[in-house]
C-alpha cells in the first residue's frame, strides 16, 4: 500500500525545493513548517487558527507522522517496501539464481500453496496403495540407508561389545610326552619370531639365510605381515612379552594409506583376520580400530557392476583390477569367496552393516548362476556376472570358497541355512565328479577342466580332510559317518604324499597317473614352502577322533621341519623335497607362524584350548568367535 494513502493530509507545493511534498505522498528535503497547508474535512486552511491551536495541531501532526513512519519501519520486509515507495527500485536478482529468495510475497504464497497441495496428493496416493507395497518401499529405504552405513530405527547394528573369550588359555597336557612335544613347538615359534624380530622387524617376512627382510607384491607397501599374522599365535602360546612388542608396533607403525596395489584376498585373510582375532582374544581396542580402518580401505574393491570384487586394489586411489592371467579379466572364486567370515565380523565390531552386505551380495550373485554339474568354476567375470573358463578345483583358485560356506553356517550358530545348503550341495557335486580312488586305494580329489579330469591333487587341497570332518556332524541324512570316513581317507592320502618324499615333507602337488600315486612328477611341483594344510587336517582329525596316529603324523612333520627347514636365521622353504639335500628358497612365510606352528600347537593341546564349539578358524588359522544367537548385534524393531 502506498504511504500517501495512510496520511489524512495533502501538501500544496510552494515552489521547487521549498515544499514538504515533492510528489505523491513523498517528503522533499528543505521544506519548512510555514509552507504547510492542511486541508481538513471542511476545506479550512491552517492560517485560520489561533497560534495556540496551531501549536497543538502541529504537535498532533508531528506525532501522527512519527507513528506512521515507525509502523512502516516495523512492518515485515520494510526495507524492501520502503525502497519501492521512496526510490522505486526494480527488484534485485539474488546471485543464487531464481527461487524463493527473489520472489515477491504473492509468488511465495503461490509456491507454498502448490507444495502443500502436492503433499496432500502424495499422501492420498500413499493411502490408496496396498499395505504390502508401502511396507516394501519402507524396507527399500532402510536397505539403502544401511548400505550407506547409516543405522535406522527399524533395523540397526550396534557394535558388538567385547566379551571375555572362552578357551584361550588351555590346561597343560596331562601326558608328559605330549607336553614335551607341545613345548618343543612353542620353542620353534620363539625361534622363528626372534629371528624375524632380529633381522626383519617391521617388514613383511624374513629371508632367514640372507638375514634380511622379504616382501612380495601381495601386500603392496603395507608392512608388518608377520607381526599381524603372528599375534594370535603369540597370545595362545602365552608369549606375553612378544605379544606386547607386536601390539606396540601395530599401534605406532601399521599404516594402510599406501599408494600401491594389494591382493584383497591376502590382505583380508592375514591382516583383517589377524587383527580381528587379536581383538577377540585380548580385547585391545587398537586391534579393533585397525581392522575396521583396513576394512573400509578395502570397500572400493566391490565397486564393480555385479559387486563381485576386484582381486587387486590400490589402497590410496581405490582403483581395482583383476590379475591379467585370470581368464579374460575374471575374479577368482577362492579370492572373492574368502571374505565372508572377516567381513561379517567387521560389521559386528563396527556397527556398520555395509561389510556384511557386500559379502551377502556375492552369495546372491552366485546363487543366480547355473553351475555346470553343480560345480563352481574358478573364474567369474565381475562385469558380466558370467563364469569364465570352466576349470574347477578344490585346491588352488577354489579351495577356501568351500571352506567359507561351511564356516559361515557354523559361525552363525548354525542359523545361516543358505550357507549350509550351498555347502552340502557343493560337497555332493565334488564327491560325484571329482573324488576318485587310485588303483591302490588312495582317495584323492582331482581337478575338472571342461568336463575332463586331471588326476592331480595339490597340497592346498589337503585342507579338505579337515573340512569334511568339521562339517560331518551337520551332514544331511545319515551321512555323518560317511563324511568322517571321507575326511580320514583324504588325511591318509596327504600323509602318503609326505611319506613318499626324501624329506618327509609334502610337495606342492602330486599326481595319480602314469603308474605313480601321491608323487610329484614335475619339477615345478616338488617344492614345499612351509605350508599348513596337511597339519590342519591332522588337527581336526585329532579333535574329532582322538586317534593317536594323527599326533604321530604331526610329530613326523615337526622332526622334518627341524631337520630340513631350520637354518641359522629361521625357517626356510625347500625347492625339492625329493632331493638328498635341501636347497632352501630363503623365505620364512608369515603363514608358517600363523598357521603351521599354531595347528601343531593345537594338535598337542587338549580340546579346551580354542574349543570348536566356540571358535572357527579363518583360512589363515585366525580364530574368530561363533556369533551366538543371544549375542547378535542386529536389532529389528517393527
Amino acid at each position: 500500500m502506498p504511504v500517501g494513502g495512510l496520511l489524512p493530509f495533502s501538501v500544496s507545493p510552494l515552489g521547487t525545493g521549498s515544499g514538504v511534498g515533492a510528489g505523491p505522498g513523498g517528503l522533499a528535503p528543505g521544506g519548512g513548517v510555514s509552507g504547510l497547508h492542511w486541508l481538513g474535512p471542511a476545506g479550512r486552511k491552517l492560517s485560520g487558527f489561533r497560534l495556540t491551536e496551531k501549536f497543538v495541531l502541529l504537535l498532533v501532526f508531528s506525532g501522527f507522522i512519527t507513528l506512521c513512519f515507525g509502523a512502516i519501519f516495523f512492518l515485515p520486509d520494510s526495507p524492501k517496501l520502503l525502497s519501492g515507495v521512496f526510490f522505486q527500485q526494480p527488484p534485485q536478482r539474488t546471485p543464487f539464481g531464481p527461487g524463493l529468495l527473489d520472489e515477491e510475497d504473492g509468488g511465495r504464497l503461490a509456491r507454498i500453496r502448490e507444495e502443500h497441495e502436492r503433499a496432500l496428493r502424495e499422501a492420498k496416493d500413499t493411502l490408496n496403495r496396498p499395505p504390502e507395497q508401502i511396507k516394501g518401499e519402507i524396507q527399500e529405504e532402510k536397505d539403502r540407508l544401511r548400505a550407506q552405513g547409516r543405522g535406522t530405527t527399524a533395523g540397526r547394528l550396534n557394535p558388538r561389545p567385547f566379551k571375555e573369550p572362552i578357551g584361550v588359555v588351555g590346561k597343560e597336557p596331562a601326558d608328559p610326552d605330549v607336553k614335551q612335544k607341545r613345548d618343543k613347538i612353542k620353542e620353534m615359534m620363539k625361534f622363528a619370531w626372534d629371528n624375524y624380530k632380529r633381522y626383519a622387524w617391521g617388514l613383511n617376512e624374513l629371508k632367514p639365510i640372507q638375514k634380511q627382510g622379504h616382501s612380495s607384491n601381495l601386500f603392496g607397501n603395507i608392512q608388518g605381515a608377520t607381526i599381524v599374522d603372528s599375534l594370535d599365535t603369540l597370545f595362545i602360546m602365552g608369549m606375553k612379552d612378544e605379544f606386547k612388542d607386536a601390539k606396540e608396533w601395530v599401534d605406532k607403525n601399521l599404516e594402510f594409506n599406501v599408494n600401491a596395489e594389494v591382493s584383497v584376498f591376502e590382505v583380508n585373510i592375514r591382516f583383517v583376520g589377524g587383527l580381528l582375532s587379536a581383538y577377540y582374544l585380548s580385547g585391545e581396542e587398537i586391534f579393533r580400530a585397525k581392522a575396521v580402518e583396513l576394512g573400509e580401505k578395502l570397500l572400493p574393491a566391490f565397486n564393480t557392476p555385479t559387486g563381485i570384487p576386484w582381486a587387486l586394489l590400490n589402497m590410496k586411489s581405490g582403483i581395482g583390477r583383476n590379475w591379467p592371467w585370470a581368464s579374460g579379466g575374471s575374479s577368482i572364486l577362492a579370492e572373492f569367496g574368502t571374505l565372508h567370515l572377516e567381513f561379517v565380523h567387521l560389521s559386528e565390531v563396527s556397527g556398520n552393516p555395509v561389510f556384511a552386505e557386500k559379502v551377502m551380495n556375492i552369495r546372491k550373485v552366485l546363487s543366480r548362476l547355473d553351475k555346470p554339474q553343480g560345480l563352481y568354476p574358478n573364474y567369474l567375470n565381475p562385469s558380466s556376472g558370467q563364469w569364465g573358463q570352466h576349470h574347477v578345483s578344490v585346491g588352488g583358485l577354489g579351495d577356501s570358497f568351500y571352506e567359507y560356506l561351511l564356516k559361515a553356517w557354523l559361525m552363525s550358530d548354525k542359523t545361516d541355512e543358505d550357507a549350509k545348503t550351498l555347502y552340502y550341495s557343493a560337497v555332493q557335486a565334488i564327491e560325484t565328479h571329482l573324488i576318485r580312488k587310485s588303483s591302490n586305494g588312495l582317495t584323492y580329489i582331482a581337478e575338472w577342466k571342461g568336463g575332463l579330469l586331471e588326476h592331480k591333487m595339490g597340497h592346498l587341497t589337503c585342507f579338505a580332510g579337515g573340512m569334511f570332518a568339521l562339517g560331518a556332524d551337520g551332514a544331511p541324512g545319515d551321512k555323518t559317518g560317511h563324511h568322517i570316513e571321507l575326511a580320514a581317507e583324504i588325511a591318509r592320502t596327504c600323509h602318503e604324499s609326505y611319506d613318499r618324499t626324501t624329506m618327509k615333507l609334502g610337495p606342492e602337488a602330486f599326481r595319480f597317473d602314469g603308474g605313480v600315486e601321491a608323487i610329484a612328477t614335475r619339477q615345478n611341483e616338488k617344492y614345499y614352502i612351509l605350508r599348513p594344510e596337511v597339519i590342519e587336517t591332522y588337527m581336526y582329525m585329532w579333535r574329532f577322533t582322538h586317534d593317536p596316529k594323527y599326533r604321530q603324523w604331526g610329530w613326523e612333520a615337526v622332526q622334518a621341519l627341524e631337520k630340513y627347514c631350520k637354518v641359522e636365521g629361521g625357517y626356510s622353504g625347500i625347492r625339492d623335497v625329493y632331493a638328498p639335500h635341501p636347497s632352501h628358497d630363503d623365505v620364512q612365510q608369515s603363514f608358517y607362524l600363523a598357521e603351521t606352528l599354531k595347528y601343531l600347537y593345537l594338535l598337542f593341546s587338549d580340546d579346551d584350548l580354542l574349543p570348536l564349539e566356540h571358535w572357527i578358524f579363518n583360512t589363515e588359522a585366525h580364530p574368530l568367535p561363533i556369533i551366538q544367537k543371544a549375542d547378535r548385534t542386529i536389532e529389528t524393531i517393527e
